[in-house]
């Protein structure tokens, strides 16, 4: 099975200077937990409910100052549309990380993939080794 068979389409990305409360409503509205964070039609990193959570609340910024580059994870991970499933759950492993932006051959994001999408359209197996290592305790 190839990833654009699995992956959830029309994802959307967010620019780096998106206040941080849009990127949370967007989440909000699209029933999600990640948004990819691009800058000159490039991927540069995620923004997570977590990394929300974690980077803003608690150090006492001005929430409402704060953008999406100022919370969000640097560098980014992803797979190819054309990508076997397998091979992307591989990578989802040894990065640790939930869910993957999918490109294009033309380097456009077209698609995200999560562990959501393993589940229904991977077998078993693959299902559990991604879940134990994305829940492994990160070194």
């Amino acid at each position: 099975m190839r990833v654009s068979e699995a992956m959830h389409k029309n994802a959307i990305w967010v620019s780096p200077n998106m206040p941080v409360s849009e990127v949370a409503k967007i989440m909000k509205e699209k029933d999600i937990g990640a948004v990819p964070v691009g800058d000159n039609d490039r991927l540069i990193g995620m923004v997570t409910d977590r990394d929300i959570t974690i980077r803003a609340l608690p150090n006492g910024h001005d929430v409402s100052s704060l953008t999406a580059r100022d919370v969000m994870s640097p560098g980014i991970s992803y797979c190819r549309a054309e990508d076997a499933l397998q091979d992307a759950v591989r990578l989802m492993e040894k990065k640790k990380i939930r869910r993957l932006p999918v490109i294009d051959a033309d380097k456009r994001m077209v698609g995200m993939l999560s562990v959501g999408d393993i589940s229904h359209f991977g077998d078993e197996d693959l299902t559990g080794e991604l879940m134990q290592a994305v829940s492994d305790h990160h070194a």
